[in-house]
Order: C-alpha cells, then structure tokens, then sequence
C-alpha cells in the first residue's frame, strides 16, 4: 500500500472525518504553522443542546489577523471558560450512553495547562486518538522547517517528500484547491476522503450531523467508533482544465 501523508490545520474536537482521515493515513501533520483563521474550526466546534446545534467558542487572547496558529493563545481566565463548558456538557449529554466514559476524557483535555492554541489543540487530539486507538504518528509542520510563504500545493508536496510520502490524503472538501497533474508532476498522487452518511441515535431526535467529535463519544462505545472510522470512500481528484476569458 502507498505510504500516504495527510495535513489539517489544528482543529479543537473537529467532526469525525478528521479523525478518519488521521486513522487512514501512515503519517499526519498539523499545520500549526498555517494563519489562523478568524471564525473557523480553529477554537470553536457544534454540540447537541435540546436537541439542536449549538455553538461553543474557546476565546483567545488578541492577536494580530496574519499570525500563525501557534502564535495564538487561549484567553487569561480559560480555566473559568473550561469549567463552564464542562458544566455544559455534563448537562446537555447528562443521559448520553458513554457519558461516565467519556466526561473525563474531555475534563482532561480541557484542564490541560497548555495555553498556546496549537499546543493545547495537539494535546486535545493526541488523547482523543489515544482513547480511540488510533495509532498514526502525528508531527506539527513548524517542526519542518519550511519557508512561512509558501504556495500552499508547493508546502503540501515539500511535506509529503519529507514524510517519504507517495500519495497525499485530503479532505473532500479540498476537491477544487488541489491540482492531480502537479502532484503527478512530483511524483505524487493525490486523493480525496469523502466521508459516508453517518447517522446514529442521538436522544430521541432527528439526527443533528457534522457536530464535534464529542457528540459522537457520547452516543457510541470505542467499538462503534472504530467501525465508524472506517466508513468512507477514497476518490481521485478532478483535472483542471485552462478556460478562455469570453471575448
């Protein structure tokens, strides 16, 4: 099997697709080293309140628009901001099946004393593979050394030659950013995950999907997960091809 590479930006409790993709892959790079993005998955996720999605949001000290992920930091009095989303959670999942398992797990990662976002969110991914088995080593892009502008196909394929990669795995909602011909041209191929539709009981609710990590703990054992990291498909990307600007 071709020894496969993936890279995501640090995601705090991502949806289950990450984690698939992490459990695909020989190797996974996070790319600490990326530009935070205001009002992404970066420091906020969904859980199921009442029945609904509802946002949850870990706060940041000010920084600079342009500064990398592992330039950013988790508020001064994040301790009281974890304890309230711990209490949260122990009230909104208070009847979820995995609850007495699952609730220390994330009292842990949340008490973690890490500060710095990307340092805090490795931890929290790092435990969270633990719990699931998932055995993919895992290495943070700063540790590469790569230039900090960069093309982003050009830093991914200078990741997957320095992992000894020969195929890069990305998210299927990648599809359009990512060119086959110039990984080919690396002497790489490229692929996509495209994660299944995945339903499972949540209270007695129409199924909320796309929510954290979490809610999937909750509402399935270990045993259910692994079954359910292994529901996806792997797809080629699409040529693109040169159009003429209308006269």
């Amino acid at each position: 099997m071709l020894r496969t590479v993936a890279m995501m930006q640090p995601y705090l409790f991502p949806y289950l697709g990450y984690f698939q993709l992490i459990a695909r892959s020989d190797v996974f790079v996070l790319g600490d080293d990326l530009q935070y993005v205001k009002g992404s998955w970066m420091n906020r996720n969904r859980v199921l309140v009442n029945g609904q999605p509802k946002l949850i949001t870990f706060p940041l000290k000010k920084g600079h628009l342009t500064e990398c992920i592992n330039r950013r930091w988790l508020c001064d009095d994040f301790e009281r901001e974890a304890d309230i989303l711990m209490k949260m959670l122990e009230r909104c999942y208070a009847k979820a099946p995995q609850r007495d398992q699952v609730l220390p797990l994330l009292r842990g990662i949340l008490h973690h004393p890490e500060r710095n976002l990307a340092l805090f969110t490795e931890h929290s991914i790092r435990s969270l593979c633990a719990y699931l088995d998932i055995k993919t080593p895992i290495y943070s892009g700063s540790s590469l050394g790569l230039p900090a502008r960069m093309d982003m196909q050009e830093r991914v394929i200078q990741i997957v030659h320095r992992m000894d990669g020969e195929l890069y795995l990305n998210p299927i909602g990648g599809l359009e950013l990512y060119c086959p011909a110039r990984f080919r041209a690396a002497g790489l191929l490229l692929r996509f995950l495209r994660m299944d539709d995945i339903t499972y009981a949540q209270f007695k609710h129409p199924f909320v999907p796309s929510l954290s990590i979490i809610d999937v703990l909750m509402f399935n054992s270990r045993n259910e997960i692994k079954e359910l990291l292994q529901r996806f498909s792997v797809v080629e990307g699409q040529e693109k091809r040169a159009t003429l600007s209308p006269a």
